[in-house]
């Protein structure tokens, strides 16, 4: 444990661990459909950080995608485009950008930025005019749902998740292996009492503790920073449940498989590092690596993540966040059962 679990999450977080934003999903609408903006869009997509997923012929059709997670960024080119380019004359381009994420935002907008302005002197070159201080395109953003771009709308949310975390895993870990460490389990066993009512014995006080913790970190971060779900909050108390039904009963699985505390904490801290890192709390989970994105499909804190600001920033709906909540059901179900059946009994 104690060689193997660092090494374990040195070849792992790094991967995850990185402040480089790639795979941005890219809405483009082409009002022009003329050669430059052809030009203009392949070289973007050609970049390597953007990939195209949404062509739409009205802003209003592209604006959709940003809603539905599909697109993190809109470029929409205007009618004229190419002829106001001939004539030298100023083209403006306009930015729509998801700014849940602020610094995906951030970095999206400011790497099309940068991809246009060289796209205008290639442009200025090929036509001979000296015009090198001249930048005929007009770059203007709009950011949603975070317009004042404001870190901490992004990253409190995320700490509320992992208050939470901390709470069902770190504290449920050491709960049934203090028992055996103090002799008391030895006591429970003789009893009639059946597994699964054991089971959710230890479970009911830490969802208890979670959601008062939970009441708590709200007010704080509407006190002190002025944050309050953009949607309903009993959504965010729905999820909660369910979280800490889930991730209670990861922790009583480690707790039934360990011997001492110490044992049970340098395990759940293992984890939860890892869980931590993979979930997108610090940085996307697009920009890492495919198969990196494959193994956070299994890491229960990637939907709180994401639910959460779902709710706070864009007022998400119960629909909207039905696949999360579906997935965290399924979590606290399949651990919740390990830990019954590998909960010894003997009596």
């Amino acid at each position: 444990m104690i060689i193997g679990l660092p090494v374990i999450q040195l070849l792992i977080l790094p991967w995850a661990a990185t402040f480089e934003q790639r795979n941005i999903s890219l809405g483009v609408i082409d009002n022009d459909r003329g050669a430059y903006s052809r030009q203009l869009i392949d070289k973007v997509v050609s970049s390597g950080f953007f990939r195209l997923t949404d062509y739409s012929g009205s802003y209003d059709q592209a604006l959709k995608t940003i809603e539905n997670d599909k697109a993190d960024l809109i470029l929409e080119i205007p009618a004229h485009f190419e002829n106001n380019f001939v004539r030298h004359q100023q083209t403006d381009v306009m930015l729509s950008v998801n700014a849940v994420n602020g610094q995906k935002a951030g970095l999206g907008a400011a790497y099309l930025g940068q991809i246009i302005a060289e796209f205008n002197q290639n442009v200025i070159r090929e036509q001979g005019v000296q015009l090198d201080r001249i930048n005929l395109i007009q770059t203007t953003p709009y950011f949603k749902y975070n317009k004042e771009m404001n870190y901490r709308n992004f990253m409190v949310p995320g700490i509320l998740v992992m208050l939470l975390t901390l709470i069902g895993g770190v504290l449920s870990a050491m709960n049934i292996v203090k028992e055996k460490e103090i002799g008391t389990i030895e006591q429970i066993n003789v009893t009639p009492i059946p597994k699964y009512i054991f089971i959710l014995a230890k479970l009911i006080p830490f969802i208890i503790i979670g959601l008062v913790l939970l009441t708590i970190g709200l007010f704080i971060a509407w006190l002190v920073y002025g944050l309050f779900p953009a949607g309903n909050v009993l959504l965010v108390y729905l999820f909660a449940f369910f979280y800490l039904i889930a991730f209670t009963g990861a922790g009583l699985v480690i707790s039934t498989y360990s011997n001492t505390q110490q044992q049970a904490m340098f395990t759940a801290v293992f984890f939860m590092i890892i869980f931590f890192l993979l979930s997108g709390l610090f940085t996307p989970v697009s920009s890492m690596p495919e198969w990196v994105q494959t193994v956070t499909i299994f890491n229960p804190l990637r939907y709180f993540v994401e639910v959460i600001r779902l709710i706070f920033m864009k007022g998400s709906q119960l629909t909207d966040i039905l696949p999360q909540l579906g997935a965290i059901i399924g979590f606290g179900v399949f651990f919740n059962t390990w830990a019954i059946v590998n909960y010894k009994k003997t009596g």
